[in-house]
């Protein structure tokens, strides 16, 4: 499955002669690579697919996208699996098994 998602541009740097960023998406922070958007600021939106920014949007259009998102995950939980299509008591039982061989 290929997902573009929009993030919120919150740091711009370079590295390795390419314009970089850290964004925020819905609480989540990532690095992707700006240099298809040389225009973009801090504080815009970049819908990002395979870790390059591809398109630049507004706020109204990033936040159409995160609730379409949890239209989805709502309706996959009413299934009883994540958006993956895993069980979510499988996932859950994983994440409990995870965070007991980090804690040891």
């Amino acid at each position: 499955m290929c997902l573009a998602i929009p993030g919120k541009v919150i740091e711009i740097y370079e590295e390795h002669g390419l314009k970089m960023g850290k964004l925020d998406y819905a609480g989540t922070v990532n690095s992707a690579c700006l240099e298809y958007v040389p225009e973009i600021e801090i504080g815009q939106y970049a819908v990002i697919h395979a870790g390059f920014a591809i398109n630049i949007i507004d706020e109204e259009e990033a936040q159409k996208t995160y609730d379409a998102w949890d239209e989805v995950i709502e309706a996959a939980e009413k299934e009883g699996a994540d958006i993956f299509g895993m069980p979510l008591e499988e996932e859950k039982l994983k994440d409990r098994s995870e965070k007991g061989k980090e804690s040891k």
